[in-house]
């Protein structure tokens, strides 16, 4: 298939209505019916403000985190347009790739 791999940034702490952004964003996505997303802390990061982000030991708040997931174009748009309804900013990331599943399923 022909799409997107969409990444988006966010600080552990950052939230969007009231929720963490990374679950906010993994329930968006599920129910616009993508197919997967995987969530990845990072262990540090500079935003374009200069600022450094970074998981102290502890205290975790500040921690870069990286929510990826591949797309069709219409999910892409409809994601992005849901986003845009709502009152916050995000970074984000929006690379065209082909993708699918190779092999077969055992059993």
């Amino acid at each position: 298939m022909q799409g997107f791999q969409l990444s988006f940034l966010a600080e552990q702490n950052r939230r969007i209505e009231h929720k963490p952004a990374m679950d906010w964003l993994l329930y968006l996505a599920k129910e616009l019916g993508i197919s997967g997303c995987t969530v990845f802390s990072g262990v540090e990061s500079f935003g374009a403000d200069g600022h450094r982000h970074s998981a102290r030991f502890f205290e975790l708040a500040d921690q870069p985190m990286e929510i990826v997931m591949a797309v069709t174009e219409e999910q892409a748009d409809r994601l992005f347009e849901r986003i845009r309804t709502i009152d916050t900013k995000i970074f984000y990331i929006k690379i065209p790739i082909e993708y699918g599943q190779l092999g077969k399923q055992a059993g």
